[in-house]
């Protein structure tokens, strides 16, 4: 089971068994703090009561170190995993667990008590399954390590199947099989000696909102200010590492800011990585170009051509382990490749968005919710109703006639997805509806989900963006963002580390004001004044492409036959998930219409291909 992770350790092994209790832990390791034979996993505590195998790294290590070592605990190396399981000894599991800066999925069996217990960071940025299998309980980071145990009976969840088609990833905490759950994130699982599971919530994302929102507003002076103490320490505590490390470097202003910290507190050129496209509109490495010029970091980047693609693209099942759809997996998986070869830890501008809400979208929902809202009933349906008998080629030739500010891709298909938005009961039912990946992925399937349930924000908010900030959070983040980032920088051997994800920073943002986050038609208000310490306006006020892939020409050129292949009605014809006829139409208009929307169709080819590749 150890040994299928290899990607995500390929520095040592370790196995620890107590055959007695019917325990054993497995550990691949990626040394990056203390690389000696001190650090290696698993590892006992010092009294010999803890035994734990742990993915991640831990940020303020030092400083709990220090207090541990008052407490008269002698260490033995200068390792964070030696700093948790002494926590453990002294402070014991949930009190050493919310003192944890840093990421995390942990594995920890105490033999005392005879319990084993299962923790992940409170954003979700490391992964863990678990599962009853043929009455034992087994757990990994991956379902690569589920799979090798023989017992393992893998039985593929088609409400799993249609939630991946229509959002492009499978939210926790589910799994692609029956069974099998993912731990969702700021959770503990604790099974104990009589067999049973108990789970808690040690970071509760709805506490921290309503806390946050009871509290004093910062003024804009003070908010800034504080905000830039918290991210200068976030970005120096992620540059601690006994191995080379650099940053990614995509030209927006996330990863911008990350590195200008980086470098401010350096005393050598920061090495920074970006991937790019030949197509114009995608590319955005000669911005990244000009920002790691003014800071003066010492840069590398890399075209990403349709020859990667196909290079990349058999081994996405392998990468991603379930079936995953976000298409930005393929340069993701790439640039950590290319960083690899160069340091070991990358710190990443993820979270961004999010926190401070950066996506465009969140102005658009948030008008689209304040317009239906003004809406009679009569008239929302009967405007639902007009636009779904509207053939989506005929709506997409009146957008055509619109001025070009106006314009949008696959703005047909948008509009069905409009008119079905109309129908939700409450806000969390339009976000769902919105963030459908295309217009009605039911007809797709032969067994439709159930519809997916929203998070919805604790406290009351007449602006639907915190709503959309919440959900996104919860779901969209850990779910699509992180797996992306964890699976591809992992199958690299990379680690990456997320500064913005700090959870003092998650904590903070909850407490600014709108005004603050989006300004000007724009969000990440507060970031871009931040990052106008070190950066020139023009190269932080500009709409930014974020890692999209040319999807549509690509299927429609060199992924053609490789597309054909998994979805002709002959291989989709044995397929018990999927409407064979329907799906085929959809593929034989996208190789006829260049208007046609590709993300349905690439959401069942990763579910086909990651069917082939573990299911024959």
């Amino acid at each position: 089971m150890a040994q299928s992770l290899k990607h995500r350790g390929p520095d040592g092994e370790g196995v620890w068994v107590d055959a007695l209790a019917g325990v054993a832990l497995g550990h691949q390791r990626l040394s990056i703090n203390d690389t000696s034979s001190q650090g290696a996993q698993p590892m006992q505590s010092g009294n010999g009561r803890y035994v734990i195998a742990y993915n991640g790294e831990i940020y303020n290590f030092r400083e709990l170190r220090q207090e541990l070592e008052r407490r008269g605990h002698p260490f033995r190396g200068h390792s964070d995993t030696e700093v948790i399981a002494e926590g453990f000894a002294s402070w014991g599991i949930e009190e050493t667990v919310r003192r944890l800066l840093g990421m995390f999925a942990i594995a920890v069996w105490d033999k005392q008590a005879r319990s084993l217990t299962l923790i992940r960071d409170r954003m979700g940025v490391k992964p863990l399954y678990w599962s009853y299998q043929s009455g034992l309980f087994l757990f990994g980071s991956e379902l690569k390590a589920l799979r090798r145990f023989d017992g393992f009976r893998p039985y593929i969840n088609p409400a799993a199947v249609g939630d991946m088609v229509a959002y492009s990833y499978i939210a926790a905490p589910h799994s692609i099989y029956h069974g099998v759950n993912q731990l969702m994130p700021g959770t503990m699982l604790r099974l104990t000696q009589d067999g049973r599971v108990h789970s808690e919530t040690y970071w509760d994302l709805g506490k921290i909102v309503r806390t946050a929102r009871a509290g004093t507003v910062p003024a804009e002076t003070e908010a800034s200010e504080a905000l830039a103490v918290l991210l200068k320490d976030a970005v120096a505590r992620r540059m601690v590492a006994d191995v080379p490390l650099g940053a990614f470097l995509s030209g927006g202003v996330d990863s911008a800011l990350v590195v200008a910290l980086m470098q401010a507190q350096s005393t050598r050129r920061v090495r920074t990585f970006t991937i790019g496209f030949a197509e114009d509109r995608l590319n955005e490495a000669p911005f990244a170009r000009q920002v790691a010029d003014i800071l003066g970091t010492d840069h590398t980047e890399h075209l990403f051509t349709a020859q990667d693609a196909l290079r990349i693209v058999p081994q996405l099942a392998d990468i991603y382990d379930e079936p995953f759809g976000d298409s930005s997996q393929l340069p993701v998986y790439l640039l950590s490749a290319m960083t690899r070869r160069h340091v070991r830890v990358a710190l990443s501008g993820d979270g961004g968005d999010e926190l401070f809400a950066g996506y465009g979208r969140y102005l658009w929902y948030d008008r689209i919710s304040r317009g239906l809202r003004l809406l009679p009933p009569l008239l929302r349906r009967s405007v639902a109703g007009l636009l779904l008998r509207t053939p989506v080629a005929r709506l997409d030739k009146c957008a055509a006639r619109l001025p070009a500010r106006f314009r949008l891709r696959q703005p047909g298909e948008k509009l069905h997805q409009l008119a079905a938005a109309m129908g939700a009961q409450d806000r969390g039912g339009l976000y769902q509806i919105l963030m459908q990946q295309g217009e009605a992925p039911d007809r797709f399937l032969r067994h439709p989900p159930p519809p997916r349930i929203g998070h919805a924000l604790p406290v009351s908010d007449a602006s639907f963006i915190p709503h959309m900030q919440f959900d996104d959070m919860q779901a969209y983040l850990p779910g699509d963002i992180l797996t992306k980032l964890d699976r591809a920088s992992m199958a690299a051997g990379l680690e990456a580390r997320e500064p913005l994800l700090d959870h003092r920073l998650v904590e903070f943002s909850w407490s600014l004001p709108m005004h603050l986050k989006m300004r000007d038609g724009g969000g990440k208000w507060i970031l871009r004044q931040l990052l106008g310490r070190y950066l020139p306006p023009a190269l932080i006020d500009r709409p930014k492409a974020g890692f999209a892939v040319p999807l549509q020409e690509w299927l429609r050129g060199p992924l053609r036959d490789w597309g054909a292949a998994l979805l002709a009605p002959e291989a989709l014809g044995r397929d018990e998930f999927f409407d064979a006829p329907a799906v085929w139409a959809a593929w034989e208009r996208l190789q006829k219409d260049s208007s046609a929307s590709p993300q349905l169709l690439w959401n069942v080819l990763m579910f086909q291909a990651w069917k082939q590749r573990w299911h024959g």
